[in-house]
Formats: structure tokens, sequence, C-alpha cells
């Protein structure tokens, strides 16, 4: 007879081989009882994994020791990252109190295995002898990748130290979730319930059809407007309510700021402190010095030397664009232009300037039409074929599953696309994957990717029309999602967006510039009811628009990652405020007045609950390659094959087996520097 738990184990879908297509991830079959049981086996066979290589008698080697570590723990990896990613795409309570039972029990093991002496010493001894080693350009990397991760997480601390450093990692960890559900639980907890039809003044028939959809869903009379940002944005762009603006902006901008149980300040002061305790206890200044040193940034005071170099450009030009939104704001009488009137004026200065209004657009911006787009220039540059199937398993009905192929037929990649917000969803938009990509046993086990997204919903009369901001933001999520694809390397920590963190968002962010080509325009820029290509001189509005307000949006940036290095570069004991505190990092970048009982801190869901903790400059970082590297693209043609490839095999296929320099010096000949960028946005004097 079987023992119970061994029953148990064969009906745990998340513990049995993946039969389905492609080895796709059996969502259907998955239940949330599953993964605490399926966490545990996967973490004990992990373990066995590592004392297999501890006890090897064999002299340590590159194979018996980094190869075989970093092909440990392939079932952990993949039941980790179904359920993470569900926790951020289709969350609910019970997985969010698994995820705080589970991440204390994934930073101890990982702790187990950075501190594990033997382990260590095995990877040392292959160190201290790798310039007689016949290692190539990856296995060079993976070794001295993982010799400095093991040291930069206690290796050669002594044991009380140790110790110290994994109750931090747990704590860490349970914080980080809990900012994040605190974030979402706020974002959910609001809405702008209106009946009065005179209160929708200014906002465009779509976005009253979706919250009419809204109301109905929530039993409600009337129309329900939200925090989410498809609902947010077009109220704070359109609604010519001012006293209704700042409702919905105040609540916003309050989100872990109410006093009440999903309340932030304290969580991300604590965050903040045991960063700071972690880098000293391993011999850092700071979170930002022990951070930055695995980036091409290299130190804080480069860091912070960039962003004031870009605060002198971007400062003048953002001034003279507040000047125009508060001459404009004085017309209807208002005399001080707070944070709610600026996309507000913003909008309509735009219509004034360039006779472009975003209402006009999304009739050609047809969410399905975008995404063929970005399938069609992906094949024109990488030759990438795209097939929607139904034979994949799926977490949310919503979601849309696609088989890649190149242009041989091969199977390149799983596509998974996720556009719609729901309540189990966070706000924002993301790439990541179900599964990476590697090569064992003359395999090249390809990736599964995903994008999610949260767009405008089709409404009962119109399909999804997506603003051009969203169009971007498809295209930005599209980029990394090439990165993931495209991976070709041997090691799965090696491979697509495992790279530096001031460099994943190269991919992402120069697939935004095909948006504002015409060639590029013509093959997805279509209205959905005439079918008619988008006129010629909407093209040129997009792109002489493309500019506008650029010197605030640097300012709001560079103001965010201002706020960053403040937290974390320095020792944040003294920090007793939080407002106040952001108050004083805001400083040379504010333009609007401060509005009191908000504070953007305790919603800053990047650098407190994802992974740019000192690294949130990396999207200027990334926009300076971004504009340097597509200039190689206007130089020979957008749809350039020779280029295209070159950027294929220097930088989309490569991931982290190089430094990050190496590659892009490799595809451009030479190393970026700001002016592109500073053309691009109109602040080169």
């Amino acid at each position: 007879m079987r023992s119970m738990r061994t029953i148990d184990a064969m009906s745990n879908p998340l513990l049995q081989p993946f039969d389905n297509l492609y080895t796709s991830a059996p969502f259907s079959k998955i239940k949330n009882e599953h993964f605490m049981p399926a966490f545990k086996t996967a973490i004990k066979e992990a373990k066995e994994e590592i004392d297999a290589i501890v006890s090897n008698p064999e002299v340590p080697s590159f194979s018996n020791t980094l190869e075989a570590l970093e092909f440990s723990g392939e079932k952990l990896n993949r039941i980790s990252s179904i359920f993470f990613n569900l926790n951020s795409a289709e969350t609910n309570d019970e997985i969010q109190k698994i995820a705080q039972e589970v991440s204390p029990l994934l930073s101890e093991f990982n702790n187990d295995i950075r501190l594990n002496e033997a382990l260590f010493k095995k990877i040392e001894t292959v160190y201290q002898k790798k310039d007689a080693m016949d290692l190539n350009t990856e296995e060079m990397m993976l070794l001295d990748k993982n010799y400095k991760a093991f040291v930069r997480n206690g290796a050669h601390l002594n044991e009380k130290d140790k110790k110290e450093l994994r109750e931090i990692d747990k704590q860490k960890s349970k914080l980080s979730l809990k900012f994040g559900e605190n974030v979402l639980a706020e974002t959910n907890n609001f809405e702008l319930h209106l009946t009065d039809q005179n209160d929708l003044s200014g906002l465009p028939e779509g976005v009253v059809e979706a919250a009419k959809a809204q109301a109905e869903e929530k039993q409600k009379q009337g129309w329900v407007f939200t925090l989410d940002y498809p609902s947010y944005i077009p109220f704070m762009t359109y609604s010519n309510h001012r006293e209704l603006r700042e409702k919905m902006a105040k609540a916003f901008g309050s989100r872990g700021m109410n006093n009440n149980e999903f309340d932030n300040q304290k969580n991300l002061l604590d965050i903040v402190n045991l960063r700071f305790r972690r880098a000293r206890l391993l011999g850092y200044e700071s979170h930002a010095h022990f951070v930055l040193e695995e980036r091409m940034a290299e130190e804080p005071e480069k860091v912070l030397s960039f962003l004031d170099n870009l605060l002198i450009k971007a400062k003048p030009a953002a001034k003279k664009e507040f000047e125009q939104l508060e001459k404009l704001a004085a017309k209807d009488g208002i005399d001080n232009i707070q944070k709610w009137d600026g996309a507000y004026y913003s909008e309509k200065l735009k219509k004034a300037i360039f006779d472009l209004d975003e209402e006009q657009l999304k009739p050609y911006f047809q969410l399905e039409n975008v995404i063929q787009g970005v399938f069609d220039i992906s094949q024109k540059l990488y030759g990438l074929s795209f097939e929607e199937t139904k034979e994949v398993d799926k977490y949310h009905k919503d979601v849309r599953t696609f088989t890649v192929k190149d242009g041989k037929g091969d199977f390149i990649a799983l596509f998974y696309a996720d556009f719609f917000p729901r309540k189990g969803k966070r706000n924002g938009a993301w790439m990541t994957s179900y599964k990476g990509q590697w090569k064992k046993n003359k395999e090249n086990s390809r990736p599964h990717v995903s994008i999610v997204c949260n767009f405008t919903k089709p409404t009962p009369t119109k399909p999804s029309l997506l603003t051009f901001n969203e169009v971007t933001t498809l295209f930005h999520e599209f980029g990394h999602a090439l990165h993931g694809m495209l991976a070709d390397t041997k090691y799965p920590n090696l491979s697509g967006t495992h790279v530096y963190w001031d460099f994943v968002e190269l991919p992402s962010q120069i697939f935004e510039n095909w948006c504002y080509e015409k060639k590029a325009l013509n093959l997805f820029a279509r209205h959905y009811k005439t079918k008619e290509v988008i006129p010629m001189e909407m093209v040129k509005k997009i792109k002489d628009s493309s500019n506008f307000m650029e010197g605030m949006a640097t300012l709001r940036q560079l103001s965010f990652a201002k706020l960053d290095m403040a937290f974390h570069a320095k020792d944040p004991g003294s920090i007793s405020n939080v407002k106040d505190f952001e108050k004083k990092a805001f400083g040379d970048t504010q333009l609007y007045p401060d509005v009191e009982n908000n504070c953007m801190s305790t919603a800053f869901s990047h650098i407190f609950q994802g992974g740019y903790s000192s690294g949130y400059y990396s999207y200027k970082w990334a926009e300076v390659l971004d504009a340097d590297a597509f200039e190689a693209f206007k130089e020979n043609g957008i749809f350039d094959k020779k280029t295209a490839l070159k950027f294929k095999e220097n930088i989309l296929s490569k991931g982290g087996t190089e430094k990050p320099m190496d590659l892009y010096v490799k595809f451009r000949g030479k190393e970026p520097t700001s002016d592109a960028l500073l053309k691009r946005a109109g602040l080169l004097n």
C-alpha cells in the first residue's frame, strides 16, 4: 500500500512532469492547496542535489561544481515562477497567504546554498585556478557570477553574522510581499461612483462606456471609475470637473499612507533599514553601493552625477513647459495649478499646439491590430512568426497564447499575453517568464515568455482601442519579450533578461522607437471601422509631438530615481517621517505644490516590491543606450536585416554571457553618448 505522502505527490500536478504542449504549465489542474506541498518537496529535492555536489569525492571542476549547481533546483524554479507570476497577475487572499508562508522558506533555502561553506570552498577552488582552465567567455562569466554571488551573500561571514543575514533576508521577503499586497488593496478599495450625467463632462464616449460596464460588473447604477490605469488616467486627462479630478488624484496619491491596516510607512522604513544592515554586514557602505557593484553604473556617485547632468539639461525645459500649463490654467481662473490639473491641461495644450487629440488616435489602435503589428515588425526584423494556439493551458480566460517559430519553422518560444485589468492583478505592465531557456544534453530548451498589461477593455459597442501611450507600453513589454524569446545561451541564469539591471531596459525601450515610424505604423495603425491606414498628417503629428512635455517627463523620472537613491545610498536610520524625507528628496525636481496627505513612496512598488531598489535610474540610463542604438537603424533603415541581425546576435540572444558594454560595442562599434537621447528629447542646446 502506498503512503499518503506518495499519493499526494502523485496527485499534485506541480510535482509531475508537465506533459502539455511544449511542457507548458498545467494551470487548469493547479489548485491553491497544491503549492505548499509542491514547494516543500521541490526544496527537499533541490537540497539533495546540492548535497550531491558537496559530497562528490572528485576534485572540484567546472563541470561537477558550477554546471551541476547551475542546473540544480529546476523543479523548484519552475514552481516558483508559476506561483509568483500568479501572485502578481491572478492573486487572491489564499495565494497571498501562501506567499507570506513560502517566501521565508525560499529565503532560507537560498541562504542554505549561499552560506554553505563546503559548497563555497569547491567553487573557490575552481575560481582560483580559472586562468589555467580552458573556459570560454560564457563559462568564465558563470564562474565569476557564482563566485561573486556567494561572496556578496555572506560566504566569508562568521557564523554569527551568517545567522543575522538569514534573519534579515527572511524579514525582507515578507515585508516586500506585504508592501505589494497593501498597494493592491488600496487600489482595489477605492472607487468613484457617479450617478449624475453632468459629472461625466469632458470624458470621451469610450471612457464613459467602460465606466458604465464597470458599474454593471459591481451591480451598481451609473458609472464607476477606479485607480486602475485604464480608468484613472483618462479620467485625469479629460474630466472637466476639477473637484472630481482632485478626489481621484488624492486617492491615488495616498495609497499606503492612510494610517490604516494597509499603511506602508513602517513597512518601507523597515525594508530600507534591513537593506542597509545587510549591506553593512557584507562590508559595503550602503545598499546602493552593494547593488551598483553589479551594474554598468558601478557606484552611487556615478549614478548621481548621471542624474544631475540630465537634470541640468531638463530643468529649464521643464520650467518653460510648466509655465505654459500655468498660463493655460489661468484662463480658466486657476491661479495655483495642482497635480490633478497636469494631465488635463497638458492634453489641452497638446491639442492647441499640434491639433492632436488622443481620442482621435484611438480608433487607429485597435488592440488586435497593434498585437499583429508587433508580430509583423518582429517578422521583418528577426524572421519570427506567431500563431495563436488553443492547445496551451491558461491561468485566466483573458490570456492568449501563441507559438513562436523562426524562418525555418523551428519552435522558438511559447508566448502568453494578458492584457486587461481585473481585481486580482496588480497595476502596470511587465514581462516575465514561466520557463527559461538553456542548452543541456544537446537540447536547446526553449522559453515560455509572458507579458502582462492593464489596457482599456472592449465595451459592448467597441473593441479594445488603445491610447498611444498604451501602444508604446505594449511595444516596450514586447521588447522585453523578444529578449526572452530570442535567448540562445547554455546556462539558464545567463539567459534572456538575466543581465545587469541597467542594461535590461535596452531591448524594451529601443522597440518603442518603431511606434513613431511611418513604415511601422502603416503595418498596423488602421481605423477599426473603415480599415483606413492612419493618415500621414496624423503620423506627422505623432512624430512632432513625441517630445511634448519631455522636460517635465524627464524631471518626473529623475525625481523617482533621486528618491530611490536617497533611500538607499546612505544610512536610512535617521528617517523618522517618510513624507518629510520624500519632500526633501524631491526638492530639485518639484514643480507642482506639494499635496499634504499624499506620498509617492508608500506605493513605490518598483523599489519596495520589485527589483529596482538603487536601480530606478536605469530607465534613463537605458534611454541613452536605446537612443544611440536606434541611430544605427535610422542610418541603415528601420527594417534593415543586417542591423537587426547584429542587434539579435550581440544583444538579444546573448543574455548575460558577456559584460553589457562589451556586447553593446560589438553591436554599435563604439560606446554610447547621451547626445542621441538629448537630441531625440529636444533637450540638446
